[in-house]
């Protein structure tokens, strides 16, 4: 279970989380006037998605992702979010919650029940894929007996 308050788990969660909610926030955060300095402007750009090999587990450039990022100062606190392909919406609303739950924002209870909820649903789409993909693992042990 991913934790909220962990700031490498929630970069993930808030990459997850839906643009409408991240803007919703973020408008909540913003409505207090609270000082806010954009660091870095969100615009779209590819970085190169590494992998590990499952043999050897060797790490390997899988290919390029676009992304965009954005980075904010917000009332003291630091933020940034990293969301997957073109949003700088998503991306700077999402740096503006990370930077409101890193500095303790009357918001945060409800940022993180949300992104709570985010993660629950995320597992459950892992759990998904992985019931309907083990359908077509190979029991090797099996095979042996069959020759």
């Amino acid at each position: 279970m991913a934790d909220p308050h962990d700031r490498s788990d929630r970069f993930e969660l808030i990459a997850a989380c839906e643009t409408e909610t991240l803007g919703r926030f973020a408008n909540d955060v913003l409505a207090d006037d609270p000082p806010l300095f954009v660091r870095q402007e969100p615009r779209p750009q590819l970085i190169m998605q590494q992998v590990r090999e499952p043999v050897e587990r060797r790490p390997f450039n899988l290919g390029e992702v676009l992304v965009t990022p954005a980075e904010v100062d917000l009332d003291g606190a630091r933020g940034f979010a990293m969301v997957p392909g073109k949003s700088e919406r998503a991306a700077l609303s999402g740096a503006i919650v990370d930077a409101a739950v890193a500095g303790g924002h009357r918001a945060t209870a409800d940022i993180v029940e949300t992104l709570e909820e985010v993660d629950a649903r995320e597992r459950g789409k892992r759990q998904r894929a992985w019931a309907e993909s083990k359908h077509t693992a190979v029991d090797f042990r099996t095979m042996e007996g069959q020759q």
